[in-house]
């Protein structure tokens, strides 16, 4: 209706055409990920994956592999398919364990074949997927856990070389020392050794493989005791490290439980019967008793109570809800009990939109974890080089010992894997979406979590994100020389109104309404983007606008600036009901400002951000609101387009720049700013769907903590890549210096890896 801000007067052609921008926006700011599956409920939107689905001249499948948990399996998998021409491309979310393969049209087969050849089991969505008679899994259901290995061998394991260290220490003879080192190997290695030699296979040095070398160098150079005890030590470390990562991995799995698996539905014959979720269509009526979780998204009808919505919003207090308001599935009700109606099928609900998008988050790649990733394609063969010369050069050219010298590459070996650095960043991100998912804050990928902190401006739009969005009319008038009388004037702009979802046109409806106002057909109505509304009422035209509108339109005069300076001075929004001729009446709104304003803009300017409002309302009741709150800056009688404009601008001077709005109104700035933060994500499916954050209870205090969120973020990617890096460059150096053993190597390689991990899971309590 009548405000710059309001692309809800615009037409279904241009909010389409902005939600594609903004779509395009995101795309130019991070990798597209895979959306990993969840392992929940089937009610959940992602329990399962989708099935293969048609780009262009091409087909994308979404394939879970359970053994691929880390870059290893990925460096290979990458190696397999590089060699492959139907294979497109491949995006990898090894937090989901979950790959997914843009490819040609009946080459998924030949794929499956290639991850089978690599000793994976591929999951493929579809029950009719043309494979299944080949040996992949259907994904019909969530996938189950990895059924874990029995512990016996790795004990038996540890025993053994235990006994052969002993026998060493002991001075008993040799070949009892090799036996029980020997044994020890075979009871716990053999995975690793049939990893190792797939990876070496196929050209990859993956830490199986360097592992595999540097044990049976051990074994050759008759290092009986030591051998058995650094695969020992090496196996034990790697299941420390699976179940760290698992940790991480589930760091959004509580959500995944929140809703139940029934819920109790009314029947034709008024009974009530408890229905799994996935067959409670919307229309539906369902009856929460106390204490209970609500299953699906609705509308109460009957009863009240208090409901705990901190899983979906972060609010730490219960919400008072009663019939006409919105309640959430996974939320919590609290002592009443009341009957609602489903607004959302299972897999549409609120909390299934956040799951989804967390889960496509967690499969784009940072900025840190491209350069981290990219490096580490160089760092493992540079190290492999360096070990080789290392056993080599000293013996053939200096006289030194080849027992010594092979020794010490063979440490060099086991140290030179990546994993460490590599599965550092991914950890990180996961674990700081999943602390802001937790507060409340929806984060759609890594790139955007790592730029909060480079923010130094925020723009927020006034109307529902500064203010409540819900005005009241405060003041109507007859201007001076209208002839029209006042029910009439009343029943046409209300008329008018009824015809936009804006919250002025709403006020405007409302006091109709309340006052016994009645409307009349509108004929050939025409919202004007950041104007107003223009219609037919029996056969004369009416426009229904703000100060903007009438200026345009020509119907402005002194008397009537005076009186709209007057009442925009005092914080209201004007609106003016005109004719073909002149303005007939004039209606005031006010908007109340959030109790949340004020405490927000004041922990922006203490995290160093400064501040700005673009709004389509006039510029006296812009600058009354934005002094209350205490806004750096603000511009009024912004359109569309002169929104778009300012955040350019601030961009083309060298801010970084925030955007804060509805996610569709304001989707020409969300989408040009840096960041796009879309209010209102509780009511609106589409601002999940559109905005790069979206914080899911309205509380603009959620931008601050997302900023030191992502300072956070930051320093610990930079403390984990230093560890990383630093304990290797450590140990290189010690082994070097004739002072490293295969021991040190293997507590520098998979030490490195829990701590790091144990650092960026740190972030899960932020």
């Amino acid at each position: 209706m009548p405000h710059a801000h309001e692309a809800h007067a615009g037409t279904a052609t241009q909010r389409d055409a902005c939600a594609h921008n903004h779509e395009v926006h995101r795309h130019d700011h991070a990798d597209a990920g895979c959306c990993g599956a969840s392992a929940h409920a089937p009610a959940q939107l992602e329990g399962q994956l989708r099935p293969s689905e048609a780009i262009g001249d091409d087909v994308r499948t979404a394939i879970r592999i359970m053994q691929m948990d880390c870059p290893t399996e990925e460096a290979l998998i990458r190696k397999k398919f590089s060699r492959m021409p139907d294979v497109r491309s491949i995006e990898f979310n090894l937090m989901q364990r979950v790959l997914t393969v843009v490819h040609a049209h009946g080459a998924l087969d030949s794929i499956l074949a290639a991850l089978r050849s690599l000793d994976f089991t591929p999951e493929i969505a579809g029950p009719d997927s043309p494979s299944s008679q080949q040996g992949a899994k259907q994904l019909t259901q969530p996938a189950a856990p990895r059924q874990p290995k029995p512990w016996w061998p790795l004990a038996f394991a540890g025993v053994a070389a235990a006994a052969s260290e002993a026998a060493g220490w002991l001075g008993a003879p040799a070949w009892m020392a090799a036996s029980l080192a020997i044994i020890a190997i075979a009871s716990c290695g053999l995975t690793t050794y049939r990893k190792g030699w797939l990876a070496i296979r196929h050209g990859n040095l993956n830490i199986n493989a360097l592992m595999s070398i540097a044990v049976t160098g051990a074994l050759i150079l008759r290092q009986w005791p030591e051998a058995a005890m650094v695969m020992v030590l090496f196996t034990v470390a790697e299941l420390i490290e699976a179940k760290s990562l698992d940790r991480a991995r589930n760091a959004i799995q509580g959500l995944m439980q929140l809703t139940p698996e029934q819920a109790s539905v009314q029947q034709p014959d008024g009974t009530w019967r408890l229905i799994d979720l996935n067959a409670i269509a919307p229309g539906a009526l369902v009856r929460v008793r106390p204490g209970e979780r609500i299953a699906l998204d609705g509308e109460i009808v009957a009863g009240r109570s208090s409901v705990d919505q901190a899983p979906i919003t972060g609010e730490s207090l219960p919400v008072d809800k009663a019939a006409g308001d919105a309640v959430f599935a996974g939320t919590v009700n609290q002592t009443g009990s009341f009957d609602y109606r489903v607004t959302a099928a299972a897999s549409n609900s609120t909390l299934a939109r956040i799951i989804h998008a967390v889960e496509a988050a967690q499969g784009t790649k940072a900025p840190t974890q491209r350069f981290v990733d990219q490096f580490a394609r160089v760092y493992t063969p540079c190290v492999f080089a360096v070990a080789l010369l290392v056993a080599l050069v000293p013996p053939l050219f200096f006289d030194g010992s080849w027992h010594a010298w092979i020794y010490k590459a063979l440490v060099m070996l086991v140290i030179a894997c990546p994993c460490a650095l590599v599965i550092s960043t991914p950890v990180t991100i996961v674990s700081g979406l999943a602390a802001a998912a937790r507060k409340g804050i929806l984060i759609k990928g890594g790139t955007f979590l790592e730029q909060g902190r480079k923010l130094t401006r925020m723009a927020f739009d006034k109307t529902g994100t500064i203010t409540h969005g819900k005005p009241v009319q405060t003041d109507f008038a007859m201007l001076a020389d209208a002839d029209a009388d006042a029910a009439r004037c009343r029943t046409l702009a209300a008329s008018l109104a009824a015809r936009s979802d804006h919250p002025v046109s709403m006020a405007i409806a409302a006091a109709a309404k309340n006052d016994g106002v009645g409307n009349v057909t509108v004929d050939s109505f025409e919202a004007l983007p950041g104007r107003g509304v223009r219609g037919e009422m029996n056969g004369l035209t009416y426009w229904l606008g703000n100060h903007r509108l009438a200026e345009e339109l020509g119907r402005c005069s002194p008397s009537l600036e005076a009186r709209l300076g007057a009442l925009e001075r005092q914080g209201k929004t004007v609106v003016l009901l005109s004719d073909a001729r002149r303005v007939l009446a004039l209606f005031a709104v006010a908007d109340t400002v959030k109790e949340t304003s004020s405490a927000a803009i004041a922990e922006l300017h203490r995290v160093g951000v400064a501040t700005a409002m673009l709004t389509g309302d006039n510029p006296h009741t812009a600058a009354a609101i934005a002094e209350q709150v205490g806004i750096d800056e603000v511009r009024g009688n912004q359109l569309p387009q002169d929104k778009l404009d300012a955040i350019a601008q601030w961009s083309a001077d060298g801010a970084k720049i925030g955007m804060v709005g509805d996610g569709i109104n304001d989707a020409p700035a969300l989408a040009r700013a840096d960041i796009g933060f879309a209010m209102g994500a509780m009511g609106t499916g589409t601002a999940i769907e559109t905005a790069d954050v979206a914080l899911m209870d309205d509380d603009l205090r959620k931008i601050p903590l997302f900023i030191r969120l992502s300072k956070a973020t930051h320093g610990v990617l930079v403390q984990n890549i230093a560890l990383a890096l630093g304990i290797k460059s450590v140990f290189l150096v010690l082994t070097v210096m004739g002072l490293g053993t295969m021991w040190m190597a293997v507590f520098a390689d998979v030490g490195a890896s829990l701590l790091v991990v144990a650092n960026g899971l740190r972030l899960l309590r932020k």
